[in-house]
């Protein structure tokens, strides 16, 4: 049996980190490896505990999430960090994406896929909740002050690989990536590795944002 998936708390309610321990602890294969109350705090715990995701409020005193994101990816890179956000909160969505996380999550979604999420980024996937992940992607990239210096990057791929990069950003999953393309879906999964490698980015959730970015996927596709 592999060794289970080590996670982090950051929430500034107690309370809050109390249901996430209960609903995260009841699964054989995680484990809540430690706790903090700000994003200055989840650092020192970060590299006390060495988790494999930290899941990481965004308003809290003194360090808010967003830079609490950026402090705990400059002290370990190798972390996968998922911001927990509300629906009122698009700007915070966008500055967390920009930040490098590994994606976000509502606050108010069900316990599954709060536990669906966790493995997934884990195992170095991207988590992008659907409610509202277009409108706040649509929203920053259609006004992205980078999309012509970095649309120059994607001369780098394939036509393959822009054809793949061009159905993640529509936020379509390996499975229907290789029925869109007639491809196998081992195919598909070489082609995300080499265009994450190509373009320097950690996972699939920047994948959708470059390809917003870059003008390769236009708002309203």
């Amino acid at each position: 049996m592999s060794d289970p998936i080590r996670i982090v708390l950051v929430d500034d309610e107690a309370m809050v980190r109390v249901g996430l321990r209960m609903v995260l602890s009841g699964e054989p294969d995680l484990e809540v490896v430690g706790e903090a109350g700000d994003g200055a705090e989840a650092v020192d715990v970060v590299l006390e505990s060495r988790p494999d995701v930290v899941l990481m409020d965004v308003r809290m005193p003194r360090v808010d999430g967003i830079e609490g994101s950026r402090r705990v990816l400059a002290a370990a890179p190798d972390v996968k960090v998922v911001v927990l956000t509300t629906f009122d909160e698009d700007e915070y969505v966008e500055a967390a994406l920009r930040s490098g996380v590994s994606g976000f999550l509502l606050k108010v979604a069900p316990p599954e896929r709060l536990i669906d999420g966790v493995r997934t980024v884990a195992a170095g996937g991207g988590l992008l909740d659907p409610a509202v992940t277009v409108r706040v992607i649509e929203s920053f990239a259609s006004t992205s002050p980078t999309r012509t210096r970095r649309a120059g990057v994607l001369e780098t791929l394939t036509e393959r690989e822009r054809d793949v990069l061009r159905l993640i950003g529509r936020g379509m999953s390996n499975a229907e990536i290789a029925a869109e393309l007639y491809l196998g879906e081992t195919t598909v999964k070489t082609h995300v590795s080499s265009l994450l490698g190509k373009l320097g980015l950690r996972d699939r959730v920047q994948a959708v944002v470059a390809a917003y970015e870059t003008g390769h996927v236009r708002p309203g596709e």
